[in-house]
């Protein structure tokens, strides 16, 4: 119990250090902090609960497997946050999901999963809509985001879902800045016109 409530004290860094020579109880507390965290991200990109529950496992056996490859010249959230992303991102390659709903989740069990879950129609809507109008835009952008590229809906739900920076998006995502800046872009830019029949 003594090394549990000691490790809980440590600095992350410390933590991986203990974890890389093998000490279980390091790896437990990784996970004690990091798994929320990581829930909640691969939710919002594949949006469905047991899915999520079965990624977020296997990062964490990615992250096991490779511990002795991290750089400490890294944040362990970065690194760790990366390979969640990637994760989910082959997971969305490998099979289409339906798309986003734009009231969470439909298996979200919590309204903290639930408020993870959902996209802000703010971002994208510019004037105020009526109730009717306001479902159709919903339906609307449920369905241009599926139609985006894995990595362009990252970039695009970590900007607007996480209010991630720009810089966070590439450290987490492992790309070059402008990559995430023209990826946003373009994912905006494919959001507009898909929306254009429904706004005009």
């Amino acid at each position: 119990m003594a090394l549990i409530d000691e490790l809980a004290t440590l600095p992350d860094a410390d933590v991986v250090r203990l974890a890389q020579q093998g000490r279980e109880a390091a790896f437990r507390e990784l996970i004690r902090r990091y798994e929320r965290p990581v829930f909640s991200l691969i939710l919002r990109m594949v949006r469905d609960r047991e899915t999520t529950e079965d990624l977020a496992q296997d990062t964490f056996i990615k992250v096991l497997n490779h511990i002795d490859r991290y750089s400490p010249e890294f944040k362990f959230s970065s690194w760790l946050f990366k390979i969640a992303n990637n994760v989910a991102i082959d997971f969305l390659r490998r099979r289409r999901l339906e798309t986003v709903s734009m009231d969470g989740s439909p298996h979200a069990s919590s309204q903290a999963e639930i408020d993870a879950s959902s996209f802000d129609v703010e971002a994208i809507q510019e004037t105020p809509l009526e109730e009717m109008e306001a479902k159709e835009l919903g339906s609307a952008i449920e369905r241009a985001i599926g139609l985006l590229r894995p990595e362009y809906r990252a970039c695009i739900l970590l900007r607007h879902v996480e209010g991630r920076s720009y810089e966070e998006i590439a450290t987490t995502l492992d790309l070059p800045l402008g990559t995430v800046k023209t990826y946003i872009h373009r994912a905006r830019h494919e959001l507009r016109r898909a929306l254009e029949p429904i706004r005009d």
